[in-house]
């Protein structure tokens, strides 16, 4: 090749490079064919694609320079024998010589080699021009993907001090940085403060931000990402607008990261931009900064000017070890600085909680330690507790609980084998299949970390892929043929991983050697066969061993939540795919998603459901798998709970619990009682640990029943749910092609029924499946059920599915583990709860009861020893099971040879007399109230529900008298039953239109009503109700209306309603209008309301309808845990239903006695006159006391209703009052 061929300049280079005939082939082929082929690469970036084609040109100069020093040396030789053959030519015509000729055109050659030369080099020195501009635009971006260390600093003067001390030589030690930062850090308080202070409204827009950043920067730190975080805080420093939303618990975290790791560096970059967002640091700022001196061994002159600058400050040295929730470790690292400094230090050991005592005179005797208590114990010696905490520790550290399920087994047949075993393949597919998943999308989420914004990275890396992919995998496994709200679902999937990682923590921090030592030596105060010095209740003894270095984990931000379950199940739906054709499982088989994403409509509202395929269904069902998973918190524990000591603290051993349930996303709750002085809580936390520490066991002989008729379809007038295969099917007559629109209508009337009833049994059947499953699993065990409140202090067991809060077939299969010899009066109490659950009796004396359940043994005994064969009296009872059960107590009981010494684990109840009304009638001393609902000594009880319909019916006559027609039609259709559900929820807070309803359902259950006049017939007796109990409870009116009108002026103002229980509990009511949070992107949009968010205004209407039952359930729990904490003083075994208290048989009648005492006590307090007081300090003190609308309030809050005349006395001598 010549070098003319080259001649075209850098713009032809290419043209001669290409081969003829196939311009595009290089563009596969080498550097060059990517710089100069037709067609270049659309997934490179224009910074790659430049890259690329300027290192190609630089390429090819050192290729031309190498071609152009060959054609110089093949020139001249070139040359040189040409001009040797002419040499041989002899002269004529005077022609030059050989030697002119060859130097001639040598000299020609080098000519145009020289001038190529010069022009190479001029291209060379272009080129490296541009290499040079490369490689500073390739660092330049090198840098944005880098994780910035290096603050960005808004103010001049600051940043100018930080680059002027980086840039100078020797340049100072990070320490005297430091120094000099807390020296001139600004003398005010934070900015979240001020906030508070001068603009609380503008303060509360960035909330939402604020806690998400805030959660996602304490997560990198757990997640071990603190550069990552790092990086984020910088680059929201670094522009003036998301600044402001950076508040000190930010920068505080990464401080205490940066003080872990020893990073003194790190950490006197974020005290800069502490500076620069003109924060001034706290206790735990100081703290951070003298944990990473003692770390670094810092000399004590550096840490003498820390200490020094820290009380010039107003905070004192003992407070870092008193007020921090630090670690162990923390601490003592951070006494290590303090040493050096100041080597005679010693920190207060923080005071003792139990040492604080409340104050309350409701709760003075349960802590007073003038009177010896006789506290129960456990039936269990030490070393089986000890066993047990160690079973128990092992289920919550594994997280999960696998339960073999009740149905019948099915034949392993060779199609059920085969199915079992392609589900076992497609799971281990599509474990690997999510693992990469996962990997791919963490990629995704560092990137957009990397970028700045607070993504899911951390969160994900809380657990490896394996757990993840187990976590979803298990959602797949339960999730209902009808499928699950893609909202539901994220949401629990957030809420699994944040339980996850809580636990995980917890063994990483060694908390679990520290939590076995202290409950080994709590359980001598609980054990059978041990004694201990004090007898303390067991919060006390919990509490005297010594301060929990347990930390408090604090709860995700819900948008947090939802987006992390809504990422996984994304990945679940994309990445789990099955063959169509399970009976061929090829690689180049058609795959179809497992899940598919629909939407579909619920009270107008249009919602994304994920849903099996119906092959897959189809596959588990043919498995038929007979293993069921739960999360270990929802399932009863093996071993007593810890006692609750805080709201953070207390029921499992490791699982996170909350002591108030609530909403997820709901704080304010959680802010009330962390702002509560703890001694201020001690009733409650008591009342909680006792109603915990109750063991339980499951009735053998009931469960056995139960699963036989269980397995054999069901029966729904017993409360066991009938399988799937029972549902009604809509016909399956094809109808005619001329077929009317009404016909049509009605067949689509009865498809949609049917659907909506197979939906009711799946779901009903479901429940019972669980709970079934669990009492089969722990059929031999002894199990204990921890204990919660909700926002108005009414408590609940924390497992969900199986409890004694169910229906009477879940209560049926629990007995005490406990047992008692029923004594002189157990037989009998025995046989009056009988009665009691037959509904037979209801307004007869206790006598009339106990000879009626003498009059029927025969039954009684026929029912407990054949109970499917006999005469089944039993299955007439109210509530059946619960009849069965007492049937056979009182069967052995009999047969016993001594009645009194038989030893009965039966629970017994004893119900309040609609019990709403009862306070109300006590609040307000109404005579005829109470009267009705058995507050006075009476020989036989009052019906309330009977009352009120005999009052309504006087009142049907003297219209019926006076000529109305709808009076007239009602003329014996007015009974206890159409009256009782409106008489019992008017009490809390039911309207007259749900009465109204509530009535009409009633009469249309009539047969032999006139429907054409339900709907009059409804109007009329709703409104003769409410004035029935206007006329009977007058001061129960009066106090409902007084405490609506509070809060609907309370609500107008801005304000949520609050109060505070006899027993210190915080109240507030969550009612706001809903928030609407978005999250985007992905398969679906999703759009949730909250109403629980504190930013928004409160729902007047909520907050006033709410109020008076919230207030009267609020009051009805303080009762119930007054007569717990009594109760269990005097060494009783006692539980509750909210109103319903159960006890051994034995102890019915001192249970009766506490629980009268406990009532009018609870009444004899001004109840009403501290809400009163309470209201006005919290609503109308301060600047706004002189608004007119505050004033209007304050007039309405300071007139309370006048009481009437009745005595509270009477109370304690009212067998009736709970029976």
């Amino acid at each position: 090749m010549s070098a003319l061929r080259w001649g075209r300049g850098a713009a032809g280079l290419g043209w001669a490079l290409w081969p003829a005939g196939r311009p595009g082939l290089l563009a596969e082929e080498g550097t060059l064919g990517g710089l100069w082929g037709c067609r270049r690469s659309s997934s490179a970036s224009p910074c790659e694609q430049d890259r690329r084609r300027d290192w190609g040109h630089a390429e090819l100069l050192e290729v031309l320079e190498a071609r152009v020093r060959q054609l110089q040396a093949d020139n001249v030789s070139e040359m040189r024998a040409k001009l040797l053959d002419v040499a041989r030519i002899p002269e004529a015509d005077g022609s030059q010589s050989p030697r002119k000729v060859e130097a001639g055109n040598e000299g020609a050659a080098l000519g145009l080699t020289s001038r190529w030369a010069q022009k190479l080099h001029k291209e060379k020195l272009v080129m490296q021009k541009r290499r040079q501009k490369l490689e500073e635009n390739l660092q330049k971006q090198a840098r944005k993907h880098q994780l910035r260390v290096e603050p960005q600093l808004l103010n001049r003067q600051l940043a100018g001090w930080l680059q002027r001390w980086e840039r100078s030589t020797p340049r100072s030690p990070w320490e005297e940085q430091l120094a000099q930062l807390l020296q001139e850090a600004p003398k005010r308080l934070s900015r979240e403060e001020q906030h508070d202070q001068a603009n609380r409204l503008s303060r509360m827009r960035y909330e939402a931000q604020q806690q998400r950043l805030l959660a996602f920067l304490e997560c990198c730190v757990l997640a071990d990402q603190l550069p990552l975080a790092h990086h984020v805080l910088v680059m929201h420093h670094s522009k003036s607008r998301q600044q402001r939303a950076l508040t000190l618990p930010m920068y505080n975290t990464l401080l205490l990261g940066w003080a872990r790791k020893g990073s003194f560096k790190e950490l006197v970059y974020v005290f800069f931009m502490m500076k620069d967002a003109g924060l001034a640091p706290d206790l735990l700022s100081y703290a951070a900064a003298l944990q990473c001196m003692g770390r670094l061994d810092q000399d004590a002159s550096t840490i003498q000017r820390c200490l020094k600058q820290m009380a010039q400050d107003g905070l004192q040295l003992q407070e870092l070890f008193t007020s921090l929730p630090l670690c162990k470790e923390d601490k003592a690292v951070l006494l290590r600085a303090v040493r050096k400094a100041e080597p005679t230090f010693l920190p207060l050991q923080p005071p003792l909680p139990s040492f604080e005592v409340n104050t309350s005179p409701l709760l003075k005797e349960i802590y007073s330690t003038d009177h010896p208590a006789s506290f129960p114990k456990q039936h269990l010696p030490l070393e089986t507790l000890k066993d047990l905490f160690q079973q128990q520790l092992s289920v919550e550290m594994a997280t999960i609980v696998t339960v073999d399920s009740v149905e019948k087994a099915p034949s392993l047949t060779e199609e059920v084998l085969q199915a079992r075993k392609t589900l076992q393949e497609l799971r281990t597919r599509w474990e690997a299949e999510l693992c990469l998943a996962l990997q791919q999308t963490k990629a995704r989420e560092a990137q957009a970390a990397r970028e700045g914004r607070p993504s899911l990275f951390p969160y994900l890396c809380l657990l490896s892929e394996g757990e993840l992919t187990q976590l979803m995998l298990q959602t797949l496994q339960v999730l209902s043929q009808q499928g699950e709200s893609l909202l539901s679902l994220a949401q629990e999937l957030g809420m699994r991983i944040f339980n996850r990682h809580v636990v995980q923590r917890k063994q990483l921090n060694d908390e679990v050697q520290a939590l076995q030592e202290r409950y080994f030596k709590y359980l001598h105060l609980l054990a059978s066969d041990t004694q201990v010095v004090m007898s303390r209740l067991p919060r006390q003894h919990w509490e005297a061993l010594g301060t929990t270095e347990a930390s408090q984990d604090q709860p995700w931000p819900l948008t947090v939540v939802v987006q992390l379950g809504k990422q996984l199940a994304e990945v679940l739906v994309q990445t789990v795919k099955m063959p169509s054709n399970l009976a061929q499982l090829q690689d180049t088989q058609k795959l179809i998603p497992v899940l598919y994403h629909v939407y579909s409509f619920q009270s107008f509202r249009q919602i994304g459901i994920l849903k099996p395929h119906p092959a897959f269904i189809q596959l588990l069902e043919t498995a038929a798998e007979r293993t069921m998973t739960f999360e270990s918190a929802e399932v009863p524990m093996l071993c007593p709970p810890l006692p609750w000591t805080s709201p953070h603290s207390g029921a499992f051993l490791l699982s996170p619990t909350k002591l108030m349930r609530s909403l997820e996303g709901t704080i304010q709750h959680q802010r009330l009682l962390e702002g509560c002085p703890p001694s201020e809580l001690h009733g409650a936390l008591d009342a909680l640990t006792q109603l915990g520490n109750c063991a339980w066991r499951v009735n053998g002989r009931v469960l056995d029943l139960v699963l036989t008729i269980f397995n054999a379809k069901g029966c729904p007038r017993l409360g066991v749910p009938s399988p799937a295969s029972e549902a009604p099917r809509p016909s399956k007559h094809r109808l005619p092609a001329n077929a009317s629109p009404e016909r049509k209508t009605e067949l689509r009337r009865e498809l949609a029924r049917c659907l909506k009833v197979a939906r009711e049994m799946h779901s009903l059947r479901t429940d019972a499946l669980y709970r079934l499953s669990l009492a089969q699993h722990l059929r031999h065990r002894v199990f204990w059920l921890p204990h919660n409140m909700d926002f108005r202090g009414r408590t609940y067991p924390c497992p969900p599915h199986f409890n004694h809060l169910g229906s009477d077939l879940a209560r049926a299969l629990l007995e005490f583990a406990q047992g008692r010899p029923l004594g002189p009066h157990g037989l009998n109490w025995l046989k009056i709860h009988l009665v009691n659950l037959t509904g037979l009796k209801k307004r007869e004396s206790l006598q009339s009861r106990l000879a009626f359940a003498d009059e029927i043994m025969d039954d009684i005994l026929d029912s407990a020893d054949q109970p499917m064969t006999g005469r089944k009296w039993w299955m007439e009872a109210d509530e059946p099971w619960q009849a069965l059960a007492c049937c056979m107590e009182i069967a052995q009981a009999v047969r016993a040879p001594n009645p009194a010494a038989y030893v009965s684990h039966f629970p017994v109840h004893q119900d309040g007399s609609c019990n709403g009304l009862q306070h109300y009638a006590a609040l307000g001393r109404d005579s005829v109230g109470a009267a009705s609902v058995n507050l006075v000594p009476s020989d036989v009880p009052q019906d309330v529900y009977s009352s009120v319909a005999a009052q309504v019916e006087v009142f049907r006559r003297q219209d019926a008298e006076r000529g109305v027609q709808v009076a007239k039609v009602l003329e014996g259709f007015i009974s206890r039953k159409v009256v009782k559900q409106t008489v019992m929820t008017v009490v809390y807070g039911v309207t007259r239109y749900g009465g109204r309803l509530q009535i009409e359902k009633r009469l249309r259950e009539l047969s032999d009503f006139p429907q054409e006049f339900v709907w009059q017939a409804s109007h009329y007796l709703v409104r003769q109700v409410f004035n029935s109990l206007q006329e009977m409870f007058s001061s129960t009116r009066a106090i409902q209306r007084w405490l609506t009108e509070s809060a609907r002026l309370i609500a107008r103002s801005g304000l949520a309603v609050e109060w505070v229980t006899p027993l210190g509990i915080p109240i507030v009511q969550p009612y706001h209008h809903d928030s609407k949070v978005s999250i985007s992107g992905g398969i679906q949009s999703l759009t949730f309301c909250s109403s629980g968010d504190t930013n928004q205004k409160p729902n007047t209407l909520k907050q006033k309808n709410g109020f008076p039952p919230n207030f009267i359930h609020s009051l009805d729990s303080s009762h119930m845990m007054l007569t717990a904490l009594h109760c269990y003083r005097k060494g009783l075994t006692f539980v509750s239903v909210h109103d319903c208290f159960w006890t051994h048989a034995a102890d019915v009648a001192i249970m009766n006695q506490v629980c009268r005492e406990q009532f009018v006590r609870l009444h004899s307090q001004p109840i009403l006159h501290d809400l009163s007081r309470f209201l006005v300090e919290r609503y109308c003190s301060g600047p706004r006391s002189t608004n007119a609308q505050v004033a209007k309030l304050q007039e309405m809050l300071l007139s309370v209703p006048k009481t009437g005349t009745f005595d509270l006395d009477q109370v304690k001598h009212s067998t009736y009052f709970f029976s």
